[in-house]
């Protein structure tokens, strides 16, 4: 008889490892060895606890700005609560109400912004102005995030997973770039791929030119921690030599709830699309699939889930 998992145990040590799950339902149907790391139970729901934290414990300024869709938000602002420094967040007027709701919580000022008449980085810009000793810091482009982000494929090699493939969701890049820094200096030859929406595929055409290619605007996808103009400048010079490949995909939110019992934000699940928008690519290989976070809206989470 297979025995029974144990029970899944939070420590408080910050940042959490990250949560291994087999899925022998989601390996059966896609026809690979599939393991999910999910960072959905990270302290502020998402991977980005990591580079927040990493970012809040090594900088000196007392006040930490920063521009996000949510996550990365959250992350900082309790990574700063943490360290009893002053945080302010801007964010798309669009974010879901949960991802505000919580910045606030943990304790920082929100600033929203209207999107389609300036873009979040052009706000951080004018609050950089406002409060020159600030600490501004990007949600994926800085290398204390990029480093703080490489823990996560460290415990993964910690653990002893021999993988052939890391997937990763991708917007601003610091998650894969960290991805592809841990695999590099494990010495290891598994392979970092990215999953992108096909609606907001900025990085998969900066691979298809061998340059960093922007989009007009922030697009509309539902997988809002993708919607970015461009992959970040540190983390182009990092996935231009090391990332396998950029896949565009749709979603796998109803797969991942109805086969491995897993609640995940649309870009949390981009990493299982990949798989399905390209099974003969994985075929019988050893798949790691990072699940960055579960703070989905609820009203949109259940309509992505509905009849199954």
């Amino acid at each position: 008889m297979t025995p029974a998992r144990p029970t899944t145990v939070m420590t408080v040590t910050p940042p959490l490892p990250t949560t291994i799950v087999y899925a022998p339902r989601l390996s059966r149907k896609l026809g690979v060895d599939l393991v999910l790391a999910s960072e959905t139970f990270q302290y502020a729901g998402s991977f980005k606890f990591r580079a927040a934290y990493n970012v809040a414990s090594n900088v000196k300024q007392d006040h930490i700005i920063t521009a996000s869709s949510g996550n990365f938000g959250q992350a900082i602002a309790y990574a700063c609560s943490l360290f009893n420094k002053r945080c302010t967040v801007v964010m798309p007027a669009t974010a879901p109400k949960v991802k505000v709701d919580a910045v606030r919580e943990y304790g920082a000022e929100v600033d929203l912004v209207d999107v389609t008449k300036k873009g979040r980085l052009e706000r951080l810009a004018e609050l950089a102005r406002k409060y020159p000793e600030a600490y501004v810091a990007s949600p994926y482009d800085d290398p204390l995030v990029i480093e703080g982000n490489a823990s996560l494929a460290d415990e993964l090699f910690a653990l002893g997973l021999d993988l052939d493939f890391i997937v990763a969701p991708i917007g601003g890049g610091g998650l894969t770039a960290g991805l592809v820094k841990a695999v590099k200096r494990s010495g290891s030859k598994t392979q970092v791929l990215a999953a992108e929406p096909l609606v907001a595929n900025d990085a998969a055409e900066s691979f298809r030119a061998g340059r960093l290619v922007s989009r007009p605007d922030e697009g509309s996808t539902i997988a809002d921690g993708a919607a970015v103009l461009q992959l970040g400048d540190n983390n182009w010079e990092i996935l231009s030599q090391g990332l396998a490949g950029v896949i565009e995909v749709t979603e796998g939110v109803r797969l991942l709830f109805a086969l491995a019992n897993l609640k995940a934000e649309p870009t949390g699940a981009l990493a299982l699309g990949a798989v399905l928008a390209e099974p003969d690519r994985f075929k019988d290989k050893r798949v790691c699939c990072i699940i960055s976070g579960g703070n989905a809206d609820p009203a949109l989470y259940a309509k992505l889930v509905e009849g199954i």
